[in-house]
């Protein structure tokens, strides 16, 4: 128990390790390994069923299909994508600024795809931070599946990521009344990643003030966390309270010009141009159902303005 509680604290709190052991009252050297051991008994959690699971079955795929769709009224949506970047200490050596990302600091790009209710079904993180989002998602086996497996529901992205016939991506320049309400439709569904990206750092301040430990401990950590996450999830567990002490802390720290957190990394347009046919589903989805949709309003304003 004295092991676990440890390790929690670290994640909780981001602090160093000698500070950890000071309130445990154990050398910095247990502490290092306590966090490593119990890391790694949490992070080999992720294999397991419930712990971090992608939709795969049909009665699966319809229930977050459900949830995505009373939310947002997009339909067919299994799942929102999204990178976010944790932040590291140098690793040093000849690839050290490989880590470094746009906004200047080291970091780790980590992709999550998450359901309505914020639970992460799906972890990539290993990727450098200056490493693109799409060519992220490019090389991991979600997407592999998504290619090779019958169409059965879709991602949502940013305008990040190149529009696919599994990934739907906002219209760049929406122009008909179906268009906008697509795009409205959307981010709404999209938005569901962004709050979980900021939960699991409000539950794991050590991921979003920067990860003290080795290259190679830093991802068990990361993936650790987001098991976690799930679990509390699972659980029904509150969001964490805003913690007024460390807010104090960290702006005192600043008025001192000492640079401890880092901001998001906004993403840019995708590098290569989507192929074509690529963006026949995100049509399809347009016209089968937002045309539709659109239509009915549009009488009923009429009708309404009539009466």
């Amino acid at each position: 128990m004295n092991q676990l509680l440890t390790a929690l604290r670290f994640y909780t709190t981001g602090s160093f390790q000698l500070v950890v052991g000071d309130v445990s009252k154990a050398s910095k050297a247990t502490v290092c390994r306590t966090v490593h051991k119990v890391t790694k008994a949490i992070a080999g959690l992720r294999g397991l069923r419930s712990y971090v699971l992608f939709p795969t079955t049909t009665e699966d795929r319809r229930g977050t299909m459900g949830q995505f769709y009373a939310a947002s009224s997009l339909p067919g949506v299994i799942g929102a994508i999204d990178c976010t970047h944790i932040a590291i200490q140098s690793s040093g050596g000849d690839d050290a600024e490989i880590y470094r990302n746009r906004k200047g600091y080291f970091s780790l790009n980590m992709q999550l795809v998450c359901d309505q209710r914020g639970y992460i079904s799906d972890v990539v993180a290993r990727w450098p931070g200056s490493v693109h989002d799409s060519t992220i998602f490019d090389q991991c086996h979600l997407r592999a599946v998504l290619e090779t497996s019958l169409a059965d529901g879709y991602l949502v992205g940013d305008s990040g990521y190149p529009c696919k016939p599994y990934l739907l991506t906002p219209m760049n320049t929406p122009i008909t009344a179906a268009e906008k309400a697509y795009n409205y439709a959307q981010a709404v569904a999209r938005n569901v990643i962004e709050r979980t990206n900021g939960l699991l750092k409000c539950r794991f301040p050590c991921l979003k003030y920067g990860l003290r430990v080795k290259l190679e401990h830093a991802l068990p950590v990361i993936v650790a966390t987001v098991v976690l996450h799930n679990i509390a999830v699972l659980l029904g567990d509150d969001q964490p309270p805003e913690d007024i002490q460390l807010h104090a802390h960290i702006a005192s720290k600043r008025s001192a010009g000492l640079h401890i957190d880092y901001d998001p990394v906004q993403v840019g347009p995708p590098t290569a141009a989507n192929p074509i046919g690529a963006t026949g589903v995100r049509r399809a989805v347009i016209n089968g159902h937002f045309t539709r949709v659109s239509g009915i309003k549009g009488s009923q304003q009429t009708a309404a303005a009539e009466s």
